[in-house]
């Protein structure tokens, strides 16, 4: 399983679905790569500049080595008890306890 993300925020990339997005994971590295120049195809259309987007920005990696060399984690505050914890970069809003979205379900 090969991931694409951001190399910046260390966050993965989400491809866009029928009805929602969906987090960009792989079976192969050539399907991660084309993959990757369809969404820089995209951003080319929509923005008019070939030298910028994804193909300059993203990476792929594979999910295990991913998970314990590449992502991030930042520091929040739990919205209900005020105390700080880490999270991943990837973590949804909805799952976060730093979000009211979490509280409200």
């Amino acid at each position: 399983m090969y991931y694409l993300y951001d190399q910046s925020t260390t966050q993965i990339l989400s491809r866009e679905g029928k009805r929602y997005y969906q987090p960009a994971a792989y079976k192969t590295m050539s399907a991660a790569q084309a993959a990757l120049t369809r969404m820089q195809k995209k951003w080319v259309q929509q923005n008019q500049d070939a030298y910028e987007g994804p193909l300059f920005t993203a990476a792929i990696a594979e999910a295990e080595y991913y998970k314990k060399n590449i992502e991030k984690f930042v520091t929040r505050k739990n919205l209900m008890t005020g105390a700080t914890y880490e999270e991943s970069v990837n973590t949804p809003n909805y799952m976060s306890p730093a979000s009211e979205a979490y509280w409200s379900m």
